[in-house]
């Protein structure tokens, strides 16, 4: 049996965390496996349908590598893959009439008032309406009477009030509850569209999707779905129920997170690839205690029976980490464009950008980190003096004060700013002077910079900035020494 899975996202705004790793899973089980991968849009729901939804979802997928081999935009042997499409040939709402001719569904006229006055019910403090089953009992005269009329209806599916309907979840093992439980639910509503959960089983079927991949907050309607395959007489799928995805607080990661969605992500500076590997984790292990995995290495490595059932932590730091992994072994060549918005929304000045590139590429963990490690190099900050004295460098203000005054000639004298000619030169400088290599480099970085924190050291910057605003600076920093010793 070749595997064939689907994503089925609603067109109703961003891509949620949970749902791309949703996709991702589904990606990863049919590819182990030399299987399928379908994309179908469930868009039933007309008024929760957002303008634009439906290109983000292709923009996530091309993004994140997600390849599917068919889809709305590449057809398909099952086609059409948009559900909104499939309603018009009636498909839907002649497999319910199947089943209301099975006796395992049935039309319902009650309106609004009647349902919210007579079938609300209080559960775990909530107001729900279960259904009494009132139009079950209508004769096929009335039923057709009322539909003559042009009386408003729905269809629902017809759930039995005693025994138990077990299923079976390759993660959670067999679940059984008791069909009590069991709302009649709505399958086809009073605007013709089929719901959700209806639409999903039909079309699974007729895709002939064989896993079901989904958050188990779907646990509790699953019960639901495998009397609608047991009514049809029609094979279940494999079910796997995924765990929740929590904040840092074990909360349900919301959209007041501020990084819920992809795009959000994205936008943050994360680097699409790292986002991937990073959510292929959240829920499942490897066999080994690798972290780092490429698109394909996760195919080749991923078993979903390794999938946790208890909640994943959305931990933004560990994120921030791999993030910064993922930019370390890149290749310039990919780097740079990625990296050179961000550099150019601080630089205005003609230096060299690669360089200053060069230099943040490993000490960053995403993108807009940049502007704040660089921002010196458009204009030195203002800065108190204080960052001179430097226990470790055995600095102070005076040695300081001392060390550039005495340096700043031979850095006047110098012609060639290159990052190696100015290390020969400054540590020939600290030989004659006989000082630990910390009195002269802690200052001349200090000067340069106006900050604690450089991507790069003396030579790095000075490169960067050339002769002149190197010495500027410099005298700048004797300047400030100065009047701080003569207060």
């Amino acid at each position: 049996m070749k595997i064939r899975t689907r994503y089925a996202p609603s067109p109703t705004g961003k891509m949620h965390v949970g749902n791309l790793r949703t996709a991702l899973y589904e990606y990863l089980i049919a590819k182990h496996e030399g299987g399928d991968f379908i994309l179908r849009i469930e868009d039933t729901d007309q008024e929760r349908f957002v303008e634009g939804a439906l290109d983000i979802i292709y923009h996530t997928m091309e993004m994140t590598g997600l390849k599917h081999d068919e889809g709305p935009d590449i057809g398909g042997a099952c086609g059409p893959y948009v559900q909104s499409e499939r309603v018009k040939s009636g498909l839907y709402l002649d497999y319910a009439k199947q089943l209301v001719e099975k006796g395992e569904a049935y039309y319902c006229f009650c309106d609004k008032h009647r349902l919210e006055t007579e079938c609300k019910q209080v559960m775990e403090g909530k107001e729900i309406i279960i259904y009494d089953k009132h139009c079950l009992h209508l004769s096929k005269e009335e039923i057709q009477e009322n539909l003559k009329a042009g009386k408003p209806y729905v269809i629902r599916q017809n759930n039995p009030t005693e025994g138990t309907t077990t299923f079976h979840d390759e993660l959670y093992g067999d679940i059984t509850v008791d069909n009590k439980e069991l709302d009649d639910m709505i399958l086809i509503k009073s605007d013709g569209y089929p719901t959700y959960n209806f639409a999903n089983v039909i079309d699974d079927h007729l895709m002939g999707i064989t896993h079901v991949v989904r958050g188990n907050e779907y646990i509790s309607s699953s019960p639901k779905y495998q009397r609608l395959y047991d009514a049809f007489g029609w094979e279940s799928p494999v079910y796997i129920h995924l765990p929740l995805i929590t904040d840092e607080n074990h909360k349900k990661l919301s959209k007041r997170s501020g990084h819920s969605s992809f795009e959000d992500l994205i936008d943050q500076g994360f680097y699409p690839e790292a986002v991937v590997n990073y959510i292929a984790l959240l829920g499942w292990s490897p066999e080994d205690n690798n972290e780092i995995f490429s698109l394909q290495e996760l195919i080749d490595q991923f078993d979903y029976h390794r999938i946790n059932k208890s909640p994943s932590v959305f931990d933004m730091g560990k994120l921030k980490w791999m993030n910064g992994e993922y930019l370390k072994a890149m290749d310039p060549e990919t780097f740079y464009p990625l990296a050179e918005p961000y550099v150019k929304e601080v630089i205005t000045k003609p230096y060299d950008l690669k360089k200053i590139m060069d230099l943040v590429k490993t000490r960053i963990e995403i993108f807009p980190d940049i502007k704040d490690l660089i921002d010196f190099f458009e204009e030195l900050p203002e800065y108190d003096v204080a960052m001179y004295t430097h226990k470790k460098m055995k600095t102070n203000t005076e040695n300081s004060y001392e060390t550039l005054k005495e340096i700043l000639p031979v850095l006047e004298a110098a012609e060639d700013y290159s990052q190696d000619a100015l290390h020969s030169l400054v540590f020939d400088f600290i030989a004659k002077k006989g000082c630990k290599n910390g009195i002269v480099l802690w200052p001349l970085r200090t000067a340069v910079s106006g900050k604690q924190m450089t991507p790069g050291g003396a030579f790095e910057i000075m490169e960067i900035l050339g002769k002149e605003e190197s010495l500027k600076r410099i005298r700048k920093g004797i300047e400030l020494l100065e009047k701080k010793l003569e207060a």
